[in-house]
């Protein structure tokens, strides 16, 4: 229940969320965070790597990237320059315009 009302779906909660302006305000504001964390899962996953085989590749313990991935543990810029190396990946920063709506993912393939 959500203020009396059953939400069908999290699309349609997310949809009701955003509409207030105080949310979206804020949800804007993580973004770009949770783009990255989405990038790194999802490249972890695409190469079927568990979390402690990228640990053993990168130095960083597998409880590092667990809070990395559930976003409870914010890394420096040289974290996430390793993890996109121990994923085969570089990582690239881009500064754009702060009308663009919808932000590219911060790691891509070479």
């Amino acid at each position: 229940m959500n203020g009396g009302m059953v939400v069908n779906s999290y699309n349609e909660y997310k949809k009701r969320a955003l509409s207030n302006t105080d949310v979206k305000k804020e949800y804007d504001a993580l973004q770009p965070e949770y783009d990255i964390i989405q990038a790194m899962i999802d490249a972890r996953t695409s190469q079927n790597i568990t979390q402690k085989e990228l640990s053993d590749r990168t130095g960083i313990t597998q409880a590092d990237i667990s809070r990395i991935e559930n976003g409870t543990r914010n890394p420096s810029l040289s974290m996430m320059k390793r993890i996109a190396e121990g994923l085969g990946m570089q990582l690239k920063l881009e500064f754009v315009p702060a009308s663009v709506q919808n932000n590219e993912c911060l790691i891509s393939k070479q």
